[in-house]
Order: structure tokens, then sequence, then C-alpha cells
């Protein structure tokens, strides 16, 4: 039986924008593949810079009714993460750069008073989340896709690329016209539409900076089709 994969791209907080768009996919598979097996792959991402970081976890934990759900590592998961384990300045700083503060808000932690406490995010996130969050795989095939938060090095075969840049890569990645072996199905570079080229999905289109949420519907054969929920663009939605 033919799968369905509906790919969708970084949620950072907008827990309101993922509900939409999930039960967008749901009305679209029901109406267009009531036979086929439907997949909701994430590609990472799902904290920080909106207002309720902790229930898109809460809701992607809980999977979505009737599809297989994979939820893929994004490095703003990878900067939380390591944030559990040291009270390193300079990873805190990185982090709450980069939308962290949000997400402190979002588990009613304030950095207000005393240093950064690892102890204290945990404890926040909870054991459930935490190993949650470790469980998250860095990539997935499904042919004739490669599912990644933000690319892979060109030239490089998948079990070689290295952690940092399955997670951060950019122009190396974006620049190249390589044939991957996989159309690379990627976030974690936004932009106000989803990007396609023959080697590369870009499906990252500013959840909060453009309020849009946006999935791919891939079903291995013809060209991606996209769904999308609105919202205002900014922290809540």
């Amino acid at each position: 039986m033919k799968t369905i994969i509906y790919a969708i791209g970084d949620i950072h907080g907008r827990d309101d924008l993922l509900k939409q768009l999930h039960e967008n996919i749901n009305a679209y598979h029901r109406s267009r593949y009531p036979e086929a097996i439907g997949e909701i792959v994430h590609v990472g991402d799902y904290i920080d810079g909106g207002a309720h970081s902790v229930e898109v976890i809460d809701r992607l934990m809980r999977g979505t009714e009737g599809f297989d759900s994979t939820c893929l590592l994004g490095n703003h998961e990878a900067m939380m993460l390591e944030c559990l384990e040291t009270d390193n300045r300079q990873a805190w700083y990185t982090w709450l750069s980069n939308g962290g503060d949000e997400t402190l808000t979002s588990l009613g932690i304030s950095l207000r008073f005393g240093g950064y406490d690892p102890s204290a995010l945990g404890k926040a996130l909870g054991e459930e989340r935490v190993s949650w969050l470790h469980s998250l795989p860095l990539y997935r095939v499904v042919e004739p896709y490669l599912f990644v938060h933000a690319g892979i090095a060109p030239g490089v075969p998948l079990e070689e690329q290295q952690t940092k840049d399955l997670l951060w890569i950019r122009s190396r990645f974006l620049e190249s016209d390589a044939d991957h072996g996989h159309v690379v199905v990627h976030g974690h570079t936004p932009g106000d539409e989803p990007f396609v080229k023959p080697n590369r999905i870009c499906i990252d289109t500013g959840a909060t900076s453009n309020g849009l949420l946006t999935a791919a519907v891939l079903d291995g054969v013809n060209p991606p089709l996209f769904l999308r929920a609105t919202g205002r663009p900014g922290k809540t939605g």
C-alpha cells in the first residue's frame, strides 16, 4: 500500500499553526488518499522563538491519530539538550540568543535571579520530555527522499555526515547542484515560500517571522504539493 508523506517545516513554538496544519493534513488525506498510509515527518526546530514551545513538544509526543509520525532533531533542540548538561555561559548564551528565552518563559523559568541552571531546566521539562528529546533521530530515509533538519555536506556519504552539518549547514548545501542520491527535504533556512530544486526541497517558511507553517505532500513520484497553516507573524500568533 502506498505511503503519502507530509513533511512539516520549522515550528518554533507556534502550536496554533501546528494544530491547524495537522487538521489540514488530516482532512486532505482522508479526502484524497483514504486507502493510503499517511506519515507525518517533522524536520526539527519545535522550540524557541514562539511562545508555546512546551505545547508543541507535547502535541508532537502525542502523535497524530491515524498517521505514522517521525520527529527529527533540529539545531534548536540540540542547543537546549546541551544546556541540560552544562551551566557553561557560552552554551546558554548561544541558546538564549537564538530564541531559547521564549522556551524558558513557556517552562515558567526566569533568569532574573541566579545563574544558568541545567537541573532547573530538566525539572521543568520533566523526564518524559527529556527522554523524548534525546530519542530524536538526525534523519530519516524514505526513498527517494532524505529528511533532515538543515541539509547535508555535498559529496559525503550519509553514514559519514557530521552531526553539525546535518543540524546547521547552509551555504555549501544550499548552493550545491550535486546529486545527493536522494531528494533532500529540509528546513532550517526560512523563506517566504517553499523552495524546490531537483536535489532538495526547503519547507521552512518562517512560522514566527511570516506566520506560515508549511507541509510538503510527497508521494515519491509527482512534484510536491504544499499545505499551509497561516496566522499572524510573531511569537503567539
